[in-house]
Order: C-alpha cells, then sequence, then structure tokens
C-alpha cells in the first residue's frame, strides 16, 4: 500500500510509534529486519516487540514510582505496549511482568491485523527522503548507522555505553562532602567526597574483589578505550592508579582538614535542573547490589538514592539532546524522527514511552496542527525532556525515568510524602495537556 510515513524498527517504540499513527489514522510502512533474512545476535523470534532480556516492565506502582507512573500515562493514551503487557501479565508482586512470547505475539498480531499497517521484512540501510520515524534500538544495522552517522556527525553516534552511576543530589550528605573544582577553576562545579589512605585501599580492594556482570556473547570482542575503562580494571593495574587517574586528590581542599585529601571521588552535575550529580569516571562492569553496598562506603555517599548504577556495554544511541528538537526531529532532517533506545533512553517502557510520543508528534504533523509536548512534571514530559534538552550533550549517556528529572517539588517536602507529591502533581498536569 501507499504509505504516510515511514517507520523502521519493530521493536517496542516502532510497533509503539506505528500504533498511534494507524490510529490516528495515517497509512504506516513498518519495516523490521527480521523475518526477512537478517536477524541480530540478541533476537531469537521475527515477532514484532520481542523482550530480549528480562520480561519485567518493572513497577506498576503509579503513586510511588516514575515507571510506575508513565505505565498509567501511557495506558490513558492508549499505548499498545501496554494494552499487550496487561492482556499477557503474570505474578510479579507490584511489577508488571509479561508473558514474553505471548506479549510479543500479541502485539504483532494487533499491528499485522490493522489496516493501515503494512509490515514488510527488509533491512532499511539509508535513511528515508520523506516523513520517518527511526527505532532501530541499540543494535541497529551496520548500514543504517553508517548512514546515520553521515547524517549527524560521526562524534554524534555512540556504540559503547560507559555509564557511571547517577546520584540524586538530595541523598548526598554535604555536611561531609563540599563543593569545589580543582585548583578552583569552574567555581563550586563538583561534589567532592574525600578518601583517607585506609579508606581508599579498602575501595581499591572492594572494586578488584566485587562481583562483576559479564558481556554478552556478541559485546565480548568490543575493545575497551582508555576514554570508558572500566574502575575495576584500572584498580586491578594497581593499587595507586586511581589515585593518579579519576580519584586523583590534588588541586583540592579538604575544608575539614586544609589539606589535599589521600583521594577523592569528584560528583559532575547531570541534568539542568541539578537534582541528578554523576559519578566521574565509574564506569564499571560491578554487579548492580555490589555497586550500592560498595559506593555507600565513601564518605558522604552512606545514604546515596541512585538514579541509574553504572554499566558497560555495547549499544548504539545518537547524542539527542544535540540533535533532536523537542518533537524527536532530526534538527537537520526534520523530516525524520528517532524514537525508542537509539535516542538514549533506557529500558522497555521508556522505549516504547518515547515511541508513543514520536508517533503522535508525527500525526500531529501530517495533520496539519502543532502539538505542545507533554509537561515536564509528567512522566513522559520530564523523559522527553531530558532527552531532547535537560541532559549535558557532551556527557550524555541512556537513562531510565526517575523522580530526580521531574521539576523539585516547591518548598521542603518530607522524604516520604515526596514520590506521592510528585504524582499526584504529574496526574494533574497529565489531565490539563489532555484536555488542551
Amino acid at each position: 500500500m501507499t504509505h504516510d510515513i515511514h517507520v523502521i524498527g519493530g521493536g517496542l517504540a516502532g510497533s509503539e510509534a506505528a500504533w498511534q499513527l494507524a490510529e490516528a489514522g495515517f497509512a504506516v510502512r513498518l519495516s523490521e529486519m527480521r523475518g526477512g533474512g537478517d536477524t541480530t545476535p540478541a533476537h531469537h523470534t521475527s515477532d514484532l516487540a520481542e523482550l530480549v532480556c528480562s520480561n519485567s516492565f518493572r513497577s506498576d506502582d503509579a503513586d510511588n514510582n516514575a515507571v510506575g507512573l508513565l505505565h498509567a500515562e501511557m495506558r490513558a493514551l492508549g499505548s499498545v505496549i501496554l494494552r499487550e503487557g496487561d492482556a499477557h501479565r503474570v505474578p510479579a508482586g507490584s511489577a508488571l511482568a509479561v508473558d514474553r512470547d505471548g506479549f510479543a505475539a500479541g502485539v504483532t498480531a494487533r499491528l499485522a491485523a490493522h489496516p493501515r499497517i503494512a509490515i514488510l521484512r527488509e533491512r532499511i540501510d539509508t535513511l528515508p527522503e520523506g516523513p520517518a520515524i527511526v527505532a532501530t534500538g541499540p543494535l541497529t544495522a551496520p548500514g543504517l548507522a553508517a548512514a546515520i552517522g553521515a547524517s549527524t556527525g560521526a562524534d554524534a553516534l555512540a556504540f559503547f555505553d560507559a555509564i557511571a552511576p547517577i546520584v540524586h543530589l538530595d541523598s548526598i550528605d554535604m555536611d561531609v562532602a563540599w563543593r569545589q573544582a580543582r585548583w578552583n577553576k569552574g567555581g563550586d562545579d563538583y561534589i567532592n567526597c574525600a578518601l583517607d589512605r585506609d579508606g581508599y585501599n579498602a575501595f581499591v580492594q572492594g572494586l578488584v574483589d566485587g562481583e562483576k556482570a559479564e558481556f554478552r556473547d556478541w559485546e565480548r570482542d568490543t575493545p575497551y578505550f582508555e576514554g570508558c575503562m572500566p574502575i575495576e580494571v584500572m584498580a586491578e593495574r594497581g593499587p595507586e592508579t586511581l589515585r593518579f587517574g579519576p580519584m586523583k586528590g590534588v588541586g583540592l581542599d579538604d575544608p575539614r582538614t586544609g589539606r589535599w585529601p589521600h583521594a577523592v571521588v569528584q560528583l559532575r552535575q547531570d541534568n539542568a535542573a541539578g537534582t541528578l550529580w554523576n559519578i566521574v569516571g565509574f564506569q564499571t562492569k560491578l554487579k548492580h547490589a555490589e555497586q550500592v553496598r560498595l559506593f555507600r562506603t565513601i564518605p558522604g555517599l552512606e545514604r546515596a538514592e541512585f538514579a541509574r548504577l553504572g554499566g558497560l556495554h555495547r549499544n548504539t544511541f545518537i547524542r539527542s539532546p544535540a540533535l533532536l528538537d523537542p518533537t524527536l526531529r532530526l534538527r537537520s532532517r526534520p523530516a525524520i524522527r528517532f524514537a525508542g533506545q537509539i535516542t538514549g533512553c533506557e529500558g522497555y517502557v521508556e522505549s516504547a514511552a518515547i515511541g508513543l510520543l514520536a508517533g503522535r508528534f508525527a500525526a500531529a504533523e501530517l495533520a496539519g496542527r502543532a502539538m505542545t509536548p507533554p509537561p515536564v512534571e509528567t512522566a513522559l514530559g520530564a523523559l522527553l525532556n531530558h532527552i531532547t534538552r535537560g541532559a549535558v550533550a557532551d556527557t550524555y549517556q541512556p537513562m531510565n525515568v526517575n523522580f530526580g528529572l521531574f521539576p523539585p517539588i516547591a518548598g521542603r517536602p518530607k522524604k516520604a510524602e515526596r514520590k506521592t507529591m510528585y504524582t499526584g502533581r504529574a496526574r494533574e498536569a497529565l489531565a490539563r495537556w489532555m484536555a488542551a
């Protein structure tokens, strides 16, 4: 059939974008290379929206959890991914977990039956000239990845995540930590946590002994780069390595001693609102529970709450804050939108949510009307804002939705009340936006 718009990629984001467009009345060509003679190292079927890792969409608690709130907002906007997730739910406490085969088959059947969606099993190696949404995910085929790189610039496309942990600012003990840039160049741009000799040595030993996650089979031959070397690999090179790398204490004055500390852990602001701070140079393959245990031994981070933990794995994503406008259009080629994990969101639900927004933005544009992005007080709006404007472009890395992406609550609410205040405010903002 002739089509109004081309959606490339049949994962969660592409499937959701195609569904939103078709439901809005537009003919969609949905291209998925699996089933047409090509596959990826991670996929095992040709079904749309195949879940390649966990079968969990994480918390479904819309009152106390940011991803649960995102579920609720997507349901309100007619998400096919949440509809099929609910239809194929399996017991998982307060989480939404699904029968992965039934879920993927359900999404595939719904899209295949839609009269305005044509599913083509084909590999796309170039960016289309007309309206399109690119939702090819973290394992984008080499030909298309090269075409994206040619349109965005080679330095705008990453093929490897080197993810440092991110901490909520209000969980850092500022009676112990202090703000200062090295040699006082840059004012108080960094938060510093000092370690004495014994603390440093214990920390290094913890890195060496800690349980590490394994690379997947298709990641094993991907080389480390010096700029994204895991901290545990640096620690294994010798006990003093980190003191001459990301944990060097020179040029920093511990206000409690007036001297340079033996070693320092530095945190750098990670979003425009200043609510999230990343631990500089701490990309790691330590397992998540091990990271939480070890990083909370750092003075000032004993009660740290993590918006994201560290990681290192193969991925393909663009530097979205520099490349995309607030409606997910490529600034240099506005006919093309990006959606899903290739934009730098992390997680099944987040990927589908950005697909939902890309589909709705494109549908509005095809109908000749403007669509205002959802308010930043909502989960959808907070995630979109982080991807397109809120994150620091030069240090941009994949991120799950979390309350640190939302505008802070006014005043100083009690910690126990904060989450419900975020979700209550979000529901009101979404209702106003949908009504308008």
